[in-house]
């Protein structure tokens, strides 16, 4: 019934500073409440203290404020007065969301052969960790890495070690569980590592100090590229970015159709004259050679010539050049028509030094001098190093502009992290300027780069980090004195209220029986007295009735439930309960079916007779049954029980179970196990209740394996399910209903899958192969006729 305003503290989209909005009645701005969404950009306080004072110009009196922080700091010399001008205008209340730690992921530091990860968060009085998942183009999570933060620690760190196939594959780093533009890192070329191999002309000679093929090349290259060596064969048999040659002529043959091949399917050759391709040149070359020019020859200059501006067609164009590089011995480039726009470099004189050509998909680059100091100290120069790092870049068909060209923007993060169109008053960033240009409205988070015929292949793209240019989150300082602190987030814990509410039930119905009796003459006082006693033990017994009901349904021959196999380890032991918990209530909400709590049972100890299905994770020190455990085992499963053996290694799971598979063997070994096959795609289990297309948990992409089709025992009902999906985890609730494990690769369909996949294998459970028998329907119809 008040009239309220509403302040946003972080700067518009449009780049519009912060403004109040009001005051009008509440209801009224409960649309524009609603209409808020977080930012990619710190909030900006001095812009709203400005906003906030010039509105109380214009609208005195008492105020009543809520202030919803997030406990971060952003900017220390406003933080403090905006609260206090807050303050200073009437009570105030700061809402923390304190539920969860506030992380920021800045970019990674690339080494040469892993990437160091950071996670920075509010110093917090306990240990904490976080898991940063690697993702692809695509989305998918192709690992994760574990990040420890120790107690009162501002940051942890952590490696990310991958073969360079995968590394080059990933373009986001992500905080799971959390959503948002401070949770994301995008990884652009200045994190990939290419393949690149080396092919000397003389092994045992190419690494000589100083003064071998292969010393300058490998000494530039190793920081940032993969470099792998070996004969040409053994090269090409892996993929690859560049090969380099040094002073080495392609003999004709095998050799110079396999590099042709390669080249004309995207490889960059990159070949380096001398005396050998000076006297046998070769079809793979950018340009026909004439011949050697050196100081003293028959085709001389007077001095050691200079390195001449890049041209603009040249990718080098932008890097300086060097006074101090000069070149004594090149070989001549034949002079033809089209010599000037294969030309990347040039000597002061306008000879050639560096010359291009592009086959196929692929290209080959010249240096018209040798790979080590012998014709030229370009190889001692930083120079050289750079121009190497540009044709490596241009191998993964990155082309574009260096130096301080203007990247336009080109898909952007919101608030929550996702990747979308830019805004309109979104503006180009210069290309030496993005690792330090902060996130605003004018220059979100996000990819930046040339445009091309779709945004995700931009010709060429670099990437705006919100943790790039902006420190670690430190925290906001405390209230004013007499502002009151107020917690938000979280779930409370769920309290079982059925036997109170019973209890009450039965006293409203004594109470009512008890006054129609008076009112109707039949219950003298002294009786009435009496019968309050009586209702005062009733009212004191409900409870304890009420408490004690639930360990008589404990009793498994009352009720249907799920099993699981203990396993000894607490943790898991705890997934697969939360696993069948939410499983069973899934199935309780969305079918006929009525399950009661899952059981935890122990073969050989327990009857498992009572149970329709037992959920098994094998962990990888799993020991093998003991006898009576397995006479139990294959009793049940003899008389139609069913075990779901989850050994959390498959698919996108991979590696995360190592020996998962080896204990599964050490438990089944004195099992009675049918033969098993992979699950075709017409099997019932796919098609007990809804029809599903995979069968994923926490994790997709795996097989599933069950009896074979031909075993016609227990009705063709497979006693066995094999996977490694995890499915428990994917299923898990907590005390709060939340899911407490996030699935990977990810996305609200996988975890929807997974629980109809757990449906169908309840009603496998229960009602067997009666689903597989509706297929046969026209023919049973047909012999029941005949």
């Amino acid at each position: 019934g008040r009239r309220a305003a509403l302040l946003a503290t972080a700067p518009a989209e449009t780049g519009d500073p912060p403004r109040v909005i009001g005051p009008m009645p509440a209801e009224d701005l409960r649309a524009r409440l609603a209409a808020l969404r977080p930012k990619p950009w710190a909030p900006d306080h001095a812009a709203a203290l400005a906003a906030f004072q010039a509105w109380r110009g214009v609208n005195a009196g008492a105020l009543s404020t809520l202030l919803v922080s997030d406990g971060v700091e952003h900017g220390a010399e406003a933080a403090g007065p905006f609260q206090a001008a807050l303050a200073g205008a009437g009570s105030l209340t700061v809402a923390r969301a304190e539920a969860r730690p506030v992380r920021l992921l800045p970019p990674p530091l690339a080494e040469a052969d892993r990437l160091r990860l950071r996670v920075q968060q509010l110093p917090l009085p306990t240990a904490t960790e976080a898991v940063v998942l690697a993702r692809t183009g695509d989305g998918r999570a192709i690992a994760q890495a574990p990040v420890a933060i120790p107690a009162e620690a501002a940051q942890g760190e952590a490696v990310l070690e991958l073969p360079v196939e995968l590394r080059n594959q990933v373009v986001r780093l992500e905080i799971e569980g959390e959503t948002g533009a401070g949770a994301v890192a995008l990884l652009d070329e200045r994190f990939r590592r290419r393949p690149v191999g080396l092919l000397p002309p003389q092994e045992e000679s190419a690494d000589a100090p100083l003064i071998g093929d292969l010393f300058y090349l490998d000494r530039a290259l190793a920081p940032f590229v993969e470099l792998r060596r070996g004969p040409l064969d053994k090269l090409l048999a892996r993929p690859i970015a560049v090969l380099a040659l040094a002073d080495r002529p392609v003999a004709e043959g095998a050799e110079r159709e396999a590099l042709t091949r390669w080249v004309e399917r995207g490889g960059t050759l990159i070949r380096f004259a001398g005396p050998r391709v000076a006297e046998r040149p070769d079809p793979l070359l950018p340009v026909p050679l004439r011949a050697e020019r050196q100081l003293g020859g028959s085709l001389s200059w007077e001095q050691p010539q200079h390195l001449a501006p890049f041209p603009e067609n040249s990718p080098f164009l932008g890097l300086p050049v060097p006074e101090e590089v000069t070149v004594e011995r090149q070989v001549l480039a034949e002079p033809s028509p089209r010599l000037t726009e294969r030309t990347w470099a040039r000597l002061g004189d306008g000879t050639p030094l560096v010359t291009a050509e592009a086959r196929g998909q692929g290209r080959i680059v010249l240096f018209h001098v040798t790979a080590n100091a012998e014709w030229s100290n370009l190889p001692l120069s930083g120079l050289f190093v750079q121009m190497l790092r540009r044709i490596v870049a241009l191998s993964a068909g990155i082309q574009g502009q260096e130096g301080d060209a203007p990247l336009a923007p080109l898909e952007v993060l919101d608030g929550f992290g996702r990747l979308g169109a830019a805004p309109p008053a979104a503006a180009p960033v210069a290309a030496s300027a993005i690792e330090t240009t902060p996130a605003s409205p004018r220059n979100p988070p996000g990819w930046y780069g040339t445009p091309g015929q779709d945004a995700a292949n931009a010709a060429y793209r670099r990437a705006l980090n919100l943790g790039g240019a902006i420190p670690g989150p430190r925290a906001a300082p405390p209230p004013p004195p007499g502002a009151a602190l107020l917690a938000i987030g979280g779930v409370p814990a769920e309290r079982d209220l059925g036997p109170w509410l019973l209890a009450a039930a039965l006293l409203l119905l004594a109470a009512d029986l008890l006054i129609g009796l008076v009112l109707r003459g039949l219950l003298a006082v002294p009786r009435l007295a009496r019968a309050g006693a009586v209702l005062l033990a009733v009212l004191a017994a409900a409870p304890a009735e009420a408490q004690r009901a639930p360990a008589a349904e404990s009793d498994p021959a009352l009720a249907t439930r799920l099993a699981y196999v203990v396993t000894g380890d607490g943790s898991v032991d705890e997934t697969q309960r939360m696993g069948l918990v939410g499983l069973s209530d899934f199935v309780n909400r969305r079918t006929a079916a009525a399950l009661a709590d899952p059981a935890a049972v122990t073969p050989g100890q327990d009857d498992l007779s009572f149970y329709p299905l037992l959920y098994w994770v094998i962990l990888p020190d799993a020991s093998q049954p003991e006898p009576q455990a397995v006479t139990a085992l294959n009793d049940f499963m003899r008389h139609g029980g069913i075990i779901l053996f989850d050994t959390r290694d498959e698919g996108s799971g991979e590696g995360f179970a190592a020996g998962a598979r080896a204990a599964l063997r050490r438990v089944t070994r004195d099992l009675a196990i049918p033969p098993l096959a992979p699950l075709s795609e017409d099997h019932v289990l796919k098609r007990s209740f809804y029809l599903l297309p995979d069968l994923p948990g926490r994790f997709a992409g795996g097989q599933v394996w069950v009896a074979r089709d031909q075993d016609r025992a227990n009705d063709s009902v497979s006693p066995v399910i094999l996977g490694g999906h995890d499915w428990a985890a994917a299923w898990a609730i907590d005390a709060r209903g939340n899911n407490p494990f996030a699935v990977i690769p990810g996305g609200t369909r996988q975890r929807s899958l997974a629980y109809r996949f757990g449906v169908n294998l309840v009603m496998y459970a229960l009602t067997g192969n009666y689903k597989g028998d509706q297929v046969h329907v026209p023919a049973i119809l047909e012999r029941l006729g005949n």
